[in-house]
C-alpha cells in the first residue's frame, strides 16, 4: 500500500457531483432505518446511474441527509433502499481536511488506500453507540454520477475518507460494528450533535 508521501493518486479531487440538471431535486425525508434491520445488512448489486429510480433516490438520499442533525453522509440502505449509491457532504465539520463538497456516487469502488489509522466513528443506523475503527487514513474512490453515468473520482483524507469507506460499508451490508473486534472499543454515544453518518 502507498504511504502518504509515495502516493500516486492524482491531485485535484474532481468533485462536486450534481445531477444533470445542476441540482437535486427536494424531497421528503425519509425515516433512517436503525439495526437490525435486515436490509442494513444485506449487500446490495450494481445499478444503472441512469434509472430514474436511482436519479430520484439522489435526492431523497441528499434531502434526508440534510434533514438529520450533523449527518456527513448518507447510503440507500439506510432508507431502506437496496441500491449501490450514497451521498456525502463534510463541509463544515470540524475535522474536515479534504474536502469535495456535496458527492453523489452510484457503484462506487475504492481503487487506491494508505495505511489505517484509529478513529472514533458513529452511524445515524446505530444511534446509541460510537466505536474505534481502524480504516486507511486515504482513499481515492471511483463511481459513477446519477443520471449521466459520468465517472466522478474524489480522493479523500481524515474524516472524508472515513465517510466514503463507512458509506461504501453500507453498500456491502456492513456497520461499523462489524469492524469493532474489541468489545472496550465501543461506547455509549454522548450526544447526538456529533457528526455521523
Amino acid at each position: 500500500m502507498p504511504k502518504r508521501a509515495e502516493r500516486a493518486v492524482p491531485q485535484p479531487m474532481i468533485a462536486p457531483v450534481a445531477a444533470p440538471s445542476g441540482t437535486y431535486l427536494v424531497t421528503r425525508a425519509r425515516p433512517v432505518l436503525t439495526h437490525p434491520a435486515p436490509v442494513l445488512a444485506a449487500r446490495t448489486a450494481e445499478d444503472d446511474p441512469s434509472d430514474p429510480a436511482v436519479v430520484a433516490l439522489a435526492g431523497v438520499l441528499v434531502t434526508t441527509m440534510r434533514a438529520s442533525p450533523a449527518c456527513v453522509g448518507l447510503a440507500a440502505p439506510q432508507i431502506g433502499e437496496g441500491r449501490r449509491m450514497f451521498c456525502m457532504d463534510v463541509t463544515g465539520h470540524p475535522r474536515a481536511r479534504s474536502c469535495a463538497g456535496l458527492v453523489v456516487m452510484v457503484n462506487p469502488r475504492i481503487v487506491a488506500r494508505t495505511e489505517p489509522v484509529v478513529m472514533r466513528e458513529g452511524c445515524m443506523s446505530v444511534p446509541d453507540l460510537t466505536g474505534n475503527v481502524a480504516r486507511p487514513e486515504e482513499v481515492l474512490v471511483v463511481g459513477l454520477e446519477p443520471g449521466s453515468g459520468r465517472i466522478i473520482q474524489v480522493e479523500a483524507d481524515g474524516i472524508e475518507a472515513r465517510c466514503l469507506q463507512h458509506e461504501i460499508d453500507h453498500l456491502n451490508g456492513l456497520l461499523f460494528l462489524d469492524h469493532v473486534h474489541d468489545p472496550r472499543g465501543l461506547f455509549a454515544r454522548r450526544s447526538y450533535a456529533s457528526p455521523r453518518g
